[in-house]
């Protein structure tokens, strides 16, 4: 596999936000081999050192967690870190990594949904398919758009807040035969994973996976990552039911220079 655009190394500060830090070196990701893991500077982090692996036709949330060499030592980043405002988590997703048995992506794009937001499904209030969307930041909210796409959301703020960020698109690190089979497309081209539906399919989640802890080892874990240097905003997609304000919100983040990024392109620019 290869990646067009070099995964953007910073140096990570987990007590400011929106402030990018010159590299020092690039990396290009490549299929044959994983990331190498990066630990997080926050003691509450935590350490990941020894995995089993599940079944791939699992479709549920497994406690036993896999084994990928390379982000052995790597740390899940911990609850504290996803409660606070979604849309001052959006962008500090970006350059982290969601990991599911053999698969490891990092997040290239996002969308921040906010309380008080007519985008937001938490406009409908608590009900059985938007109550994890209301729970404590950290979790995962996962829903069928049209029936068909499955969209992994997480869960951002307090408990109660109602607001989550969307995971629009990610680029492949571990697992390519496995997020191929799943996507079914053989092809290393970006196609394979930008766009929300193609990120959840190349996961293997589906909806049972919603209000699952992101922050725990086993099943699906959102790993600690590098900052990008730069940031692209721009106004959310697919939205425009939404209130005129809402629609025009520049609450879409992706990182700047990469591929991995869905359409529309020409939306975003330089934050």
């Amino acid at each position: 596999m290869s990646l067009s655009a070099p995964t953007l190394l910073v140096q990570m500060n987990p007590t400011h936000q929106f402030k990018p830090v010159a590299s020092k070196s690039r990396k290009t990701v490549r299929s044959s081999q994983c990331l190498e893991g990066r630990t997080s500077h926050s003691s509450k982090a935590v350490t990941v050192r020894t995995r089993t692996k599940p079944s791939r036709k699992q479709t549920r949330p497994q406690s036993s967690p896999v084994s990928l060499p390379c982000f052995r030592n790597t740390t899940i980043l911990p609850p504290e870190f996803f409660q606070i405002d979604a849309l001052d988590l959006a962008p500090r997703l970006l350059g982290k990594f969601l990991r599911r048995d053999d698969v490891v992506l990092q997040i290239t794009e996002v969308e921040a949904y906010r309380p008080n937001d007519s985008a937001c499904h938490g406009r409908f209030g608590v009900t059985a398919r938007t109550a994890p969307v209301f729970g404590p930041g950290g979790h995962a909210y996962v829903y069928l758009c049209y029936g068909l796409h499955t969209m992994l959301n997480v869960v951002a703020d307090k408990e109660g807040a109602g607001a989550a960020v969307l995971i629009r698109a990610c680029a492949p690190v571990c697992g390519l035969e496995t997020i191929q089979e799943r996507r079914g497309q053989q092809t290393e081209k970006p196609i394979l994973l930008t766009g929300p539906g193609k990120v959840g399919q190349a996961l293997g989640i589906t909806t049972e996976w919603s209000n699952h802890p992101l922050y725990t080892p086993g099943g699906l874990e959102l790993l600690d990552g590098p900052e990008p240097d730069k940031i692209l905003i721009g106004p959310r997609v697919g939205i425009e039911y939404a209130l005129p304000e809402h629609v025009n919100a520049l609450w879409r983040f992706a990182i700047a220079g990469s591929a991995w990024i869905s359409a529309p392109k020409n939306t975003l620019r330089l934050s």
